[in-house]
């Protein structure tokens, strides 16, 4: 994990309290790119957060962005979401530790 994911996985805990969060660096896919010759970086990342429940995809979208406010168009250029509450969480890896 690169410096700059961990410091957003920290502050995604620290701001929504975030029960799990994940984020993948995806810069050196897109090495070139008018946001990558600018700093800032490319990342996937899956938050869990018992705020999101009642939420929707939109609004959960939105709640990350807030609280990321100050590393978007820095250091985050493009960042692609998976939101999910806890119980969305538990059911989708039930899910795929039944699968294999």
């Amino acid at each position: 994990m690169s410096e700059r994911s961990d410091h957003i996985e920290r502050a995604l805990r620290e701001r929504l309290g975030a029960v799990h969060v994940s984020v993948e660096d995806e810069s050196h896919l897109h090495a070139g790119h008018a946001g990558a010759r600018g700093g800032g970086g490319h990342f996937r990342a899956v938050v869990v957060c018992s705020e999101f429940d009642g939420l929707s995809s939109v609004q959960r979208q939105r709640r990350v962005y807030g609280a990321l406010a100050e590393e978007m168009g820095s250091a985050i250029h493009a960042l692609s979401l998976r939101t999910l509450t806890p119980e969305q969480w538990s059911a989708s890896r039930a899910g795929s530790d039944e699968s294999g």
